[in-house]
């Protein structure tokens, strides 16, 4: 079969790629064209798609030999799922291997937050440093203080087990159904959203994005945190609204954001985020460690390969196509 790629993968994922009995298809430069995507994939029979491509039913109904794809991500919110599934087209995601990775950004963005960490380093770089003065820099800190989280799947639990295990933090947290695992082991207690966004210090999204939460943090909700609060955000940036995160920030609604992803993405080097000294912008890097990527290029070429050898992906976010 022909495995096509839009960018190459780390070495232990090209290496099961290229020991397996498939034509492995790799475009020549580095960034294609979306109507050069579209023509490598109209003849590829499984897509290892690298980046958030919108595939969706148009995108499908252009592609009517794919069978299979295997995304080199846990998100899946750029496929139309509904519509793979329809086509009885398996979708493979690489869960579990970043969620500790990821994790330690969201940690990361809220310590910096807090201490205003990004806005001092500017300051040193900008050969501002000036004089010891007692009422400046001021942080806050995260100890005993309460950790919201949304959306306290795998990467979520991580978050929490730092921030209980640092600085003592409570835990609560929304989601779809209950996490008695985090109950038990972290004292968690599951909310609902509305108290979620009322009793939180820290509020950390760490959900699976659909269409239906586009702009969910928005001026209602944020004018219901606390004035202390710091928003993180490390799944995807279309849960929040930036005019409304930056009114939020500069009228002092809420105390901080730290966002490793944004809406758009990439942001521009102009948005008025940037400008806020409350803010701490990373460019979408929760998975940037070698471990973390080695273990996304292995899952995701395992899942390729197994679809072509004619088993079932190990990681599959629509298993119903097997039926």
């Amino acid at each position: 079969m022909k495995i096509f790629l839009n960018k190459a993968i780390p070495q232990v994922g090209m290496k099961i790629l290229n020991d397996s009995n498939n034509e492995i298809i790799i475009p020549a430069k580095e960034n294609i064209s979306d109507v050069e995507f579209l023509k490598y994939c109209k003849n590829a029979d499984v897509i290892l798609n690298v980046g958030g491509n919108k595939l969706d039913k148009e995108f499908f109904d252009n592609c009517p030999n794919l069978k299979a794809i295997s995304l080199f991500s846990v998100g899946y919110n750029s496929v139309d799922i509904a519509e793979a599934t329809k086509r009885k087209i398996p979708v493979g995601n690489t869960p579990d291997v970043l969620s500790r990775a990821t994790s330690d950004i969201a940690f990361l963005l809220m310590q910096s937050v807090s201490r205003l960490a990004s806005h001092n380093f500017q300051k040193v770089k900008d050969g501002n440093w000036g004089s010891f003065d007692p009422m400046e820099n001021l942080g806050q800190e995260l100890y005993g203080k309460t950790l919201g989280v949304f959306g306290l799947g795998r990467i979520g639990f991580e978050m929490a087990k730092k921030c209980k295990a640092a600085f003592d933090m409570e835990i609560i947290y929304h989601n779809r159904s209950r996490n008695e695992e985090v109950e038990k082991e972290l004292g968690a207690k599951y909310v609902s959203f509305e108290e979620l966004v009322k009793n939180s210090d820290v509020l950390s999204i760490h959900a699976n994005f659909e269409a239906k939460d586009s702009n969910l943090f928005n001026a209602e909700i944020f004018a219901k945190m606390k004035p202390n609060l710091i928003f993180i955000n490390t799944a995807r940036g279309g849960f929040q609204n930036e005019k409304d995160l930056y009114k939020a920030l500069k009228n002092g609604t809420i105390w901080g954001a730290g966002l490793d992803v944004t809406n758009p993405e990439p942001m521009e080097k102009s948005n008025s985020l940037l400008q806020l000294s409350n803010v701490c912008v990373l460019p979408h890097i929760g998975s940037a460690t070698i471990e973390a990527r080695n273990g996304m290029a292995k899952i995701a070429a395992e899942n390729a390969v197994s679809f072509t050898k004619g088993e079932k992906m190990k990681t599959c976010v629509n298993p119903e196509v097997y039926i």
